[in-house]
């Protein structure tokens, strides 16, 4: 029997209690964004290692269980695999002479470095995912977001937004999982012609979204009379959220990180872009 897919799961964190658990939600964001950055501005090797890295520590420190990883579609292979191979007829440096002839690998080599970038970003977003609770980010969001009340920017609100944004999110996914069983589970005839067929699967998928803005639309509406009944949006962001010492320690090893990877892909005969 072949082995269970495993599916995406997102915002939905792993039970646990380890130090990354205990970190505040605002420290995780800080590190995703300043992470971000770094590699969109020095997107070398180099600083990928050291991401890729650190990740990997904090993945084992959170003690993320391999049944947490996602199963992996056969057709995002092929589709990596196709991207490399039209990748590498844009040629470029470096050149490798094999057998009397030149290989230009510059384009593969971008396109495994983009890949690479893909990959460490999502595994930050999954990590953030599996160790921080949903209702822990809008009190962060706020937090952060302090600076720009002397703007008088909304900020609560859109503490508030991203806080809903974040808890609808799993649960019209789930919603549309239960839609999209109970369609396959009906009854129905097999159109005879290809012009039928096509017709049928355009209907499915009309009557599949209109279930799925209906069940929004109903989501929405309780959603909007709990928020009511708690005292409005500011209550979502009202939470307090502050630093502890090991957010602290966590903010300068990120610090560190970023300086030395910075200053390696920027100023010494080690860079690689």
């Amino acid at each position: 029997m072949s082995e269970q897919k495993r599916p995406l799961v997102l915002l939905r964190p792993v039970p646990g209690d380890t130090v990354i658990h205990r970190l505040w939600a605002g420290t995780k964001l800080i590190g995703v964004v300043a992470l971000a950055v770094l590699m969109v501005l020095y997107p070398g090797w180099i600083p990928i290692a050291m991401i890729t890295a650190l990740l990997a520590v904090a993945i084992g420190l959170a003690r993320v269980p391999r049944g947490a990883l996602p199963s992996i579609p056969g057709w995002i292979w092929l589709l990596i695999l196709l991207g490399g191979v039209t990748a590498a007829f844009a040629g470029g440096t470096p050149i490798v002479t094999l057998g009397g002839l030149e290989l230009e690998l510059g384009g593969l080599l971008k396109f495994l470095r983009v890949t690479a970038v893909s990959i460490v970003l999502l595994g930050m977003g999954l990590l953030v995912s599996w160790t921080t609770n949903v209702a822990e980010i809008a009190p962060a969001v706020s937090t952060l977001g302090r600076p720009l009340r002397w703007l008088r920017l909304p900020v609560d609100d859109w503490a508030a937004t991203v806080a809903l944004s974040l808890r609808a999110f799993p649960m019209l996914i789930d919603e549309f999982r239960i839609l999209y069983a109970a369609r396959r589970l009906r009854p129905r005839e097999l159109p005879e012609g290809r012009r039928e067929r096509m017709k049928a699967q355009v209907s499915d998928l009309i009557d599949l979204l209109a279930a799925t803005v209906t069940v929004s639309l109903r989501r929405a509406d309780e959603m909007g009379d709990a928020i009511t009944a708690r005292g409005g949006a500011g209550q979502l962001s009202a939470h307090p959220s502050r630093l502890h010492t090991a957010d602290v320690v966590a903010l300068i090893v990120l610090a560190l990180v970023c300086g030395v990877a910075g200053y390696i892909e920027g100023f010494t005969f080690l860079a690689t872009t």
